[in-house]
């Protein structure tokens, strides 16, 4: 048995080991965040977080591109997504803001590694619960970790844009925290892009709009990323309403009764 299990480790493709890699690289960058974060280096902070997201969105793909995905993956995944998206994010604005604003500041940044770790917690569980609804293709339940961590970051990226110390005001502050908390630990469906296909006809556009979208993060990145942030967090409403209206007619369909 061991000499079996010392050959499985020794023969150990790079497959297997690729997308866990590029976990590796988003648990690095999250913990760097906090480094950056109580020296003060805010700006760099919210950076790393943010190439941690981009890690995060490779490593799925990797795995299923190389046809690596593990179980081991997906544990490793979710322990990096806490720390990435949930600690680091609640430990930056709490050295950027709550520290010295707000008597109450740790309680709303404990908030967000909290609901983190309780939405994985439940997605991992649902992925043994078998097939959703077909209407639930399109939804997430409840806000991705990542998109928490976005809307958690909405006040610090809109302060390094205006400079306004408004937006290091506690209470706005906690507000998006609890808003980013209570997000990630909702049932709420919110937009999901993986079944989602582009028309052929609009394919040029898209490529246009693209290109439109990388100006403008280059010449005015924390407006363009406050912008998209909050037009990803005005669309949950939406998503729901949408939500209801494909639920409710999927519903309304008649059941085939076998003979």
């Amino acid at each position: 048995m061991l000499k079996d299990s010392r050959r499985r480790i020794k023969d150990l493709s790079l497959n297997r080991m690729a997308p866990n890699l590029v976990t590796l690289f988003a648990l690095s960058s999250g913990v760097t965040s906090i480094r950056f974060a109580m020296e003060g280096k805010f700006q760099l902070a919210v950076f790393s977080i943010l190439m941690a997201s981009v890690f995060d969105a490779l490593d799925g793909r990797v795995a299923r591109m190389l046809r690596g995905t593990s179980d081991f993956g997906a544990e490793l995944d979710s322990l990096s997504d806490v720390v990435c998206f949930g600690v680091a994010p609640g430990l930056l604005m709490y050295f950027w803001a709550l520290g010295t604003t707000s008597p109450v500041g740790w309680i709303f940044a404990l908030l967000v590694p909290i609901c983190c770790a309780l939405r994985l917690a439940r997605f991992n569980i649902m992925l043994d619960e078998g097939p959703q609804p077909p209407y639930w293709k399109h939804f997430f339940v409840g806000i991705p970790a990542p998109g928490g961590a976005y809307i958690a970051l909405l006040p610090i990226m809109l302060f390094f844009h205006t400079g306004n110390e408004f937006f290091r005001n506690g209470t706005f502050v906690e507000v998006f925290l609890f808003i980013s908390a209570f997000l990630m630990a909702s049932r709420l469906p919110t937009i999901s892009l993986k079944h989602f296909r582009v028309p052929v006809r609009f394919v040029v556009l898209i490529f246009a709009l693209t290109g439109f979208y990388a100006g403008a993060l280059v010449y005015k990145p924390w407006l363009t990323l406050s912008a998209t942030f909050t037009f990803y967090l005005f669309s949950v409403p939406v998503c729901s309403y949408v939500f209801l209206k494909m639920k409710a007619k999927q519903e309304e369909k008649p059941e085939v009764v076998e003979n």
